[in-house]
């Protein structure tokens, strides 16, 4: 007797909710099942999905605990080999280039990858195949790459045909090559990829490594692109990039036959606490990853809150903050949007943090408007303005590498118009009176207040913004406890609560989330960096506290403006 077609019997389940499942993976089943009933440029091929399935189950080994027992696949990995090997072309060529696997910690991401590598080495048709372990620091490529070793040598079979090299593992038959690569850049042109594994995406600072592998899969046949990752705390990163382009794919917002996203997570927050929900997150619990160590975690969570972002993010993919932060992810989402040629606005509150040459300098305007019924909009919205020396981006070019000092895409938010730059080293400050003139005069948005702090606030500066505001409505806002403590805790409240748009910026989005806050030993709160490190640059946050303070003193003067 063959081996089931495990496709249909777990996409089946999922799709039915025999299988307790996500929404996404739920839309995904929906769509492979669609795609399996009606083949076009693409039919499902049973023998070489079970082949490919069946293959791994035969000759790979666990790496690691029950060392040298066969690698037995969960119905969940089954599902995924034959979804990825049994699609193909008329000529038998595979439909999926490239693949997003999201899944919660421990559930056999790096065994599955090493034993997919291994058939691209050995059982794939290709000659001469390049595979690559990649991952942004060398020991970290290395963990997939050894666990692949691992195999080869438990197995006879794979053990003839596969030795082990100098920096590679080689298939002599066919001239194929399994390494571990990791992110120096400027050595990475000139691949020639036929399989790429990414073991844990969210780790990956830097975005180069993916397009450079990316990029050198165009000779090859079929070649595959295979990532497997938990979420992570870093933001605006390469992993929220592809989460994106699951979700619309999932969503049927974008289309693209060579790509697959399969994603495990909790549709809620909420549903932490509930472990029949805990499955959706971890299809291997029970099996692969042991239900009394989660139930473990989660209790530590509860009794340990330090703990509970990390339990959301790693065992449950929920997108957090990381741990130290003021604001939570959910505080900081925001996904309302707004088109400042269609809202009226009258007037705007601006804040202003000023920097020299490491930080940026921002501006960030707040804005409330009356509905139709003559109400006030309880929102607030949100537009911001940086600015950044040239200094950096060149500095970023020099080291050949998108992602920024601070591991942020400042050129692409300098691309978006997110950013402005400065010629040289250092922030022209009078950038800002000049913005704010311009601001008022292309939006038909008068700004009638600025608060701001005054370091860096030169004498000439502050004179600037008088002329334009006049003396009474550039006030200092005073950093500290005392000013700050009830406006954070206000803002914090409104964030929550969905009141605070701000058109899904990402540097306001990026600052937000570095925001961190000192308490004192009466609960008086004081705005400072998350980890007081440098690199989490807060300015953005900074100046839309000092507009909240003024909003948030004197509410009811301005909407009687407005």
């Amino acid at each position: 007797m063959g081996e089931p077609d495990w496709f249909l019997t777990y996409w089946g389940g999922v799709r039915s909710g025999e299988v307790v499942a996500c929404r996404k993976l739920r839309r995904l089943a929906c769509r492979l099942l669609d795609d399996h009933d009606s083949p076009g440029r693409w039919h499902f091929d049973a023998a070489r999905a079970r082949r490919a399935s069946a293959w791994i189950e035969r000759f790979c080994r666990q790496p690691s605990g029950r060392l040298g027992s066969p690698l037995v696949l969960e119905p969940f990995e089954r599902a995924i080999v034959q979804t990825l090997f049994g699609f193909v072309d008329d000529e038998g060529l595979r439909r999926f280039q490239e693949a997003f696997v999201l899944v919660a910690r421990k559930n056999g991401k790096t065994t599955l990858c090493s034993a997919v590598e291994l058939y691209l080495l050995v059982m794939d048709g290709e000659g001469s195949p390049q595979v690559y372990n990649v991952a942004t620091k060398y020991d970290q490529a290395r963990l997939g790459f050894d666990a692949a070793h691992k195999m080869v040598l438990q197995s006879p079979a794979l053990r003839a045909r596969v030795r082990k090299r100098a920096f590679d593992l080689y298939c002599e038959r066919n001239m194929g090559t399994i390494r571990a690569l990791a992110s120096n850049s400027r050595s990475l042109d000139g691949l020639d990829v036929h399989g790429a594994v990414i073991d844990e995406l969210s780790a990956m600072t830097n975005r180069d490594i993916y397009d450079l592998v990316k990029q050198g899969m165009g000779s090859r046949r079929q070649p595959l692109l295979l990532t497997v990752t938990t979420n992570g705390f870093t933001r605006e990163s390469i992993f929220d990039d592809q989460y994106r382009y699951a979700s619309e794919w999932l969503d049927g917002r974008i289309r693209d036959d060579r790509f697959l996203p399969v994603v495990y997570e909790l549709d809620e927050r909420g549903e932490w606490e509930d472990e029949g929900a805990w499955a959706k997150a971890n299809p291997g619990l029970g099996t692969i990853k042991r239900a009394d160590f989660l139930r473990g975690c989660v209790g530590k969570a509860k009794a340990d809150p330090s703990f509970l972002s990390t339990v959301l993010c790693k065992d449950f993919n929920l997108f957090v903050n990381s741990a130290t932060a003021f604001l939570s992810w959910e505080d900081i989402e925001n996904p309302a949007t707004f088109d400042m040629r269609e809202m009226g606005f009258r007037y705007a509150i601006a804040g202003i943090d000023l920097s020299s040459t490491t930080d940026l300098t921002a501006v960030s305007l707040l804005m409330k408007r009356r509905l139709p019924d003559g109400s006030v909009d309880p929102r607030i919205y949100v537009s911001s303005m940086y600015w950044l020396p040239e200094a950096v981006l060149e500095e970023q070019a020099r080291a050949g590498s998108v992602e920024g000092r601070d591991r942020v895409p400042y050129d692409r938010w300098v691309e978006r118009g997110l950013i402005r730059t400065c010629p040289g080293n250092k922030i022209d400050k009078r950038a800002v009176v000049a913005y704010l003139r311009e601001f008022q005069e292309e939006t038909g948005t008068y700004v009638y207040r600025a608060g701001y702090d005054r370091w860096g606030f030169e004498s000439h500066l502050l004179e600037e913004l008088q002329a334009f505001l006049g003396k009474r409505n550039a006030i200092e806002v005073r950093q500290g406890a005392k000013t700050e403590s009830v406006p954070l805790k206000a803002l914090k409240a409104d964030m929550r609560a969905g009141l605070l748009v701000h058109n899904q910026n990402p540097v306001d989005m990026w600052c937000m989330r570095n925001a961190a806050v000192k308490v004192d030993e009466n609960g008086n709160l004081m705005l400072s960096k998350k980890d007081n490190r440098a690199q989490y640059r807060i300015d953005g946050f900074a100046a839309l506290l000092d507009a909240y303070v003024l909003l948030h003193d004197d509410p009811g003067g301005y909407e009687a403006m407005i």
